[in-house]
């Protein structure tokens, strides 16, 4: 199987990428813009590896796309503009790349026949749960210009699948972490401000609640779609590690011997959801389950942070924090 990854040099895809050659894939060709969060870098591990190919382009050029995807069996489609902060400041890019370049990436993929197409999506398309969980049939009401522009991407790609056949599947994720992951991401961010003696700004009272689910975890819940998942179906992802942001800051500073001085409250997020939650009965009939506690996954990702200073230092000396 020769796979395209879109976006395969950031976060979640270049972990998925590493994923891949060592469970699934027999190539893969790695489609990525190089933007402030994709790097290289985060491919070391595979710069001679002859199974892995580069192209640095973006999803929205569709001659690059073309490019990049002719000669793939399946495409998982990571790429998109992904920090909600971000979003309230400049929503045009997330527009753009999320809504567009989906569509760009779904367009080529139905002309070129491709077997399957994976779209990557997040489960904050469906909005605040006070209580209970979300199915992946509910209805998506997304709260900021980043989640409303995946909720947008998804409608995008499974109208490929309506219309024209386009043999499409999603998968919705709950928060994401583990190496590579930009520092400007709760966990990276605090983790790495701990490294370096800093404060940790907490948004409002910090009693949101998120499931975290540490990045192989969803790795791996991908590649069980990706065998075993019907198109047209949506499959949610979650870790099974529902936490307040506070009692998962407290964890953090635990491990650093700190105590909650070195918390700094600032004002929240406009449109802050309270809580994300998602049912996961629909992928777990797939056979997938995640492994990973978080007071485990936390410390693996803590280690790394702490032994890469080289890889995440200049990320943080490039983009202002607070």
């Amino acid at each position: 199987m020769k796979l395209l990854v879109t976006g395969g040099a950031g976060f979640i895809g270049s972990n998925f990428v590493r994923w891949a050659l060592a469970n699934a894939a027999d190539s893969v060709v790695v489609l990525d813009a190089l933007t402030y969060a994709g790097s290289k870098a985060n491919l070391q591990d595979f710069q001679s590896d002859p199974r892995m190919s580069f192209v640095q382009g973006d999803v929205c050029d569709r001659v690059a796309v073309q490019q990049a995807m002719s000669g793939c069996d399946v495409v998982v489609h990571f790429a998109a503009e992904s920090h909600v902060d971000r979003s309230i400041v400049g929503p045009d890019a997330f527009v753009l790349t999320n809504c567009y370049g989906t569509n760009v990436v779904c367009d080529v993929a139905r002309q070129l026949e491709v077997k399957k197409l994976l779209h990557i999506s997040t489960d904050e398309v469906y909005g605040s749960v006070d209580e209970g969980a979300f199915a992946e049939g509910d209805r998506l009401v997304p709260s900021s210009p980043y989640a409303a522009s995946k909720a947008a991407s998804d409608m995008i790609a499974m109208s490929y699948w309506h219309t024209f056949g386009l043999p499409v599947t999603i998968t919705r994720s709950t928060n994401n972490f583990g190496p590579y992951q930009h520092p400007e991401k709760l966990i990276s961010l605090f983790a790495t401000n701990l490294l370096d003696g800093q404060q940790l700004p907490l948004y409002g009272d910090g009693l949101n609640v998120r499931d975290w689910c540490y990045v192989t975890d969803n790795c791996e819940a991908i590649g069980v779609v990706l065998e075993h998942g019907m198109s047209g179906e949506v499959y949610n992802i979650a870790g099974g590690n529902e936490v307040t942001n506070l009692e998962l800051t407290k964890k953090l500073l635990a491990m650093f011997s700190q105590d909650e001085s070195a918390i700094s409250y600032v004002t929240d997020r406009l449109g802050h959801d309270r809580r994300y939650c998602v049912n996961v009965s629909k992928i777990a009939k797939l056979g997938w389950k995640p492994t990973w506690e978080l007071d485990d996954a936390l410390a693996r990702t803590v280690d790394w942070y702490r032994c890469n200073r080289w890889w995440w230092e200049p990320l943080k000396q490039a983009v202002p924090q607070g």
